[in-house]
């Protein structure tokens, strides 16, 4: 596939969770930020291709990709047992979030909260990678993603290791920022259209929930409650040095 822009490159050449064929730059291009890309490359051992404006075009399928693509396969996705093994490990997971955009928003967010993973039912996202990268600012790249053949399995597993799991649900909950997340903790979301499905429900310790300011009950997405969610749990982590 080829990736467009400095910052899908950039997160791509970092990460080395993804092959990468060539890096072809505009060779008008001498900033700074093409210069560390070209660096980032040769240290990598990734041939750099220089070329003129009208061949990157003819090869993009956007506009906004600033004279910077790559070449490169599909992202490597990691196991559970890839996970760092560490006292206060925090993970995510989502449940039914389809569309690529609401993903790579998800995953920015996470990223930024410092989730240590995110995981996800098994599925092909192929078809969706270059969405996922761009809409994540390059997140989607660092951050620790697990495809499960089996999710409930997966949270059974990480429940025997002393996790604690809370469901973002409303029913029989408590607020949000009653719960302690400074141990090891696991954060379940469900999309927008049938939110987390029983057999995953069945297995959290504690239900949480966001209040609004008023009735309305649509107020949050999946992307919304896991910026929500993820940054209290950084709050607590900052505040009690556990982060």
């Amino acid at each position: 596939m080829i990736l467009e822009g400095s910052l899908s490159v950039k997160a791509a050449l970092l990460a080395g969770r993804r092959e990468i064929a060539c890096v072809m730059i505009d060779r008008t291009k001498h900033d700074r930020d093409t210069a560390f890309i070209i660096r980032t490359a040769e240290k990598n051992g990734v041939p750099i291709r220089r070329m003129e404006r009208t061949e990157i075009d003819a090869l993009a399928e956007g506009r906004t990709h600033g004279g910077v693509l790559a070449e490169a396969g599909n992202r490597v996705y990691q196991e559970v047992g890839e996970l760092p093994d560490k006292e206060n490990l925090f993970v995510v997971l989502a449940e039914g979030v389809e569309d690529p955009f609401n993903l790579g928003y998800i995953m920015r967010t996470l990223y930024s909260a410092g989730c240590d993973g995110l995981l996800l039912k098994k599925r092909d996202w192929s078809f969706a990678e270059k969405t996922i990268l761009r809409a994540s600012a390059g997140a989607s790249e660092y951050i620790n993603t697990v495809l499960c053949d089996d999710p409930v399995q997966t949270v059974e597993t990480l429940k025997k290791t002393g996790m604690h799991v809370y469901a973002a649900m409303r029913k029989d909950a408590v607020v949000y920022t009653v719960p302690d997340y400074t141990g090891r903790v696991m954060i379940m979301l469900g999309g927008e259209m049938r939110g987390l499905s029983s057999s995953l429900l069945a297995l959290a310790d504690q239900n949480i929930y966001i209040p609004y300011a008023n009735d309305f009950r649509n107020a949050l997405n999946a992307a919304g409650a896991a910026a929500v969610l993820s940054f209290e749990v950084l709050r607590q982590r900052t505040e009690t040095g556990g982060h």
